[in-house]
């Protein structure tokens, strides 16, 4: 392993999304950093100062005073390490999609020379860096692994749209190829992250823990979507039923809902493909997934059913979906499960139109095919549901919202933003 001094170190970051961007901007306050991405428009609004993910403003982005953005790999020819930094998500079949991967690992292996180092950041099954990224570079570059060039993995902890929890302040696993090579990987990320770091004991490991955080938060939201089910049936209110539980010290806080996203609904299906492969067959996590999956078609159909006690006409109601992206303040569309509820209404007969103040129209035609209504109108809709909290929602009050709704309407809460008493139903 060659001695890298820090001092002197260039980065490049591979995939400027909302895990690169922020990356890349603090490695660029204290080392020579190349921020690469295939998007023109992406590199192009970034030079100009501007984020569309709002993960950063344009005084962070001035701040990074050694940040360049390029979508020439040439640039990145002088970079000694490399942190690649590209979604990972699943295809139709709920299947690892690794094409994002192994394009980007191809595109470093063209530049990779000797005594580099690649660190991967983008969550996998565990095994997949060696398995999978490091025979690319290899076959690629022409260079052996572990003789030639290294490998890290310091797994994304990335929160988007928390502006209270972000990098520097999230703790950061790391860990390397080897020893000497995990040392390296340790102290680089330790220069930027002032909460610290924890070092693995090796790649699978820092692979495992990532897949199993989003796990473990999937089979819980599972649990408590379950005991929704159950007691929208017994005619109890759930969260009354979590805030009474939740006054024992040890009850763990979780509400039910949506669960959509490019973490929590997508990471499961990565360790639950790498147990099927060798030969395991996952129960408790595939169970979770499908109750989080169908929570969209449950939603639609309670609301149909509400409509229906009020003597409302499901086909040809028109419907008034209240946000789309997978999570508050947060103009993330990725994987909404949102649009599950849409797309179930729309079976009913249902005329659905969508407003959500912090979704990109053009991304979110682009990815749904659905055109966001910018303007709302007092008295138009038959039906009115929260489908995500933002905080200019909550603003409104129920009283403005339900003047959207017609004289007789029914007003669906998804994300309790109100009180159970000024809505008509929710989870």
């Amino acid at each position: 392993m060659p001695k890298f001094n820090l001092r002197n170190l260039k980065v490049g970051v591979v995939g400027l999304g909302y895990v690169g961007l922020p990356l890349a901007v603090e490695f660029g306050k204290r080392f020579s950093t190349v921020g690469f991405d295939i998007k023109e428009a992406r590199i192009e609004e970034l030079r100009a100062g501007r984020d569309s993910t709002l993960e950063t403003d344009a005084s962070e982005l001035a701040a990074a005073s050694k940040l360049s953005f390029t979508t020439r790999l040439a640039d990145l020819k002088s970079c000694r390490v490399y942190v690649v930094t590209v979604p990972t998500p699943i295809d139709d079949y709920k299947r690892p999609d690794l094409t994002p991967l192994e394009k980007s690992s191809e595109s470093v292996g063209q530049v990779l020379k000797k005594g580099d180092v690649v660190i991967y950041e983008s969550t996998v099954y565990p095994g997949c860096t060696e398995e999978v990224c490091v025979p690319i570079l290899e076959r690629v570059s022409g260079l052996r692994f572990n003789r030639d060039f290294y490998a890290g993995y310091s797994p994304e902890r990335i929160n988007p749209g928390d502006k209270q929890h972000r990098l520097p302040t999230i703790r950061k696993v790391t860990s390397g190829s080897t020893p000497e090579v995990a040392e390296f990987v340790d102290s680089l990320y330790r220069s930027i992250v002032t909460a610290g770091t924890h070092k693995a004991s090796s790649i699978k490991v820092a692979e495992a823990a990532k897949v199993i955080e989003n796990t473990q938060r999937d089979v819980n939201i599972a649990l408590i979507n379950e005991l929704a089910l159950i007691f929208n049936r017994m005619g109890i209110d759930t969260e009354e039923v979590l805030l009474a539980a939740g006054s024992k010290w040890n009850f763990l806080p979780f509400r039910p809902g949506l669960v959509g996203g490019h973490c929590i609904g997508v990471d499961p299906y990565y360790l639950t493909h790498k147990a099927q492969a060798i030969g395991y067959h996952p129960e408790m996590i595939l169970a979770g997934r499908r109750i989080n999956d169908n929570m969209g078609t449950y939603v639609a159909q309670q609301l149909a059913a509400l409509m229906i006690r009020r003597r409302i006409q499901v086909s040809d109601a028109r419907v008034l979906m209240m946000g789309l992206t997978f999570k508050e303040n947060c103009p993330d569309v990725r994987n909404t499960k949102v649009v599950d509820v849409v797309r179930e209404l729309e079976k009913f007969g249902c005329k659905v139109d969508v407003h959500d103040p912090w979704a990109d129209a053009a991304e979110t035609y682009h990815e749904y095919g659905i055109r966001l209504l910018k303007k709302l109108k007092p008295g138009t809709y038959d039906a009115i549901v929260m489908g995500v909290g933002h905080d200019e929602f909550r603003r409104m009050g129920v009283a403005r919202i339900r003047e959207l709704g017609r004289k007789t309407h029914v007003l669906y809460d998804i994300k309790y933003v109100f009180k159970a008493g000024e809505v008509d139903g929710r989870l």
